[in-house]
């Protein structure tokens, strides 16, 4: 990991390829918190998957991963991918970043370490030539996300694949 910055006890890391299992670890434990998942539920398949997603974009520039630690723990992680669309009137590169896995441990919350994740990782998106960055927000995350200039986006939808809810 690369050191990028440090607030009081916290310093803000780059995550390179070879942090991938640290990487893995706090991605299964984004998505157990996120979807509610019990601990008993097998997360196998899907680390080998996000290992595999890491492999092929993290070295590659399409993906920006960061963490944020306290006394050698991790305290926050965030990722972006960072991929093209194709041109728009309102984003003529097509360059665009998807804001991921945005979370902080339940320990530091309330210290202003997600509006650090974002402002980093949205720094990067920007950084690549993005014109439009993009993320879902669970709802107790949409503060944090407004306060960070995101607003709501009315003209999207999605279609689930066959067998999702």
């Amino acid at each position: 990991m690369e050191p990028i910055a440090r607030r009081g006890e916290y310093t803000l890391y780059r995550c390179g390829i070879e942090d991938l299992e640290v990487l893995v670890q706090a991605r299964v434990e984004v998505l157990r918190a996120v979807f509610a998942l019990p601990e008993q539920c097998d997360m196998e398949a899907l680390a080998q998957a996000n290992r595999a997603y890491y492999i092929r974009f993290l070295p590659a520039g399409g993906h920006e991963a960061c963490m944020i630690f306290r006394d050698g723990e991790m305290a926050a992680c965030g990722g972006v991918c960072l991929y093209e669309e194709m041109p728009l009137p309102d984003n003529p590169t097509g360059r665009c970043g998807y804001l991921m896995n945005i979370y902080t441990r339940q320990a530091h919350r309330r210290r202003g370490l997600g509006a650090w994740v974002v402002e980093y990782l949205t720094g990067r998106a920007r950084a690549y030539g993005a014109g439009r960055v993009f993320l879902d927000s669970s709802q107790q995350g949409r503060a944090l996300y407004a306060a960070c200039g995101f607003v709501p986006m009315e003209d999207m939808m999605e279609q689930k694949g066959e067998g999702e809810g």
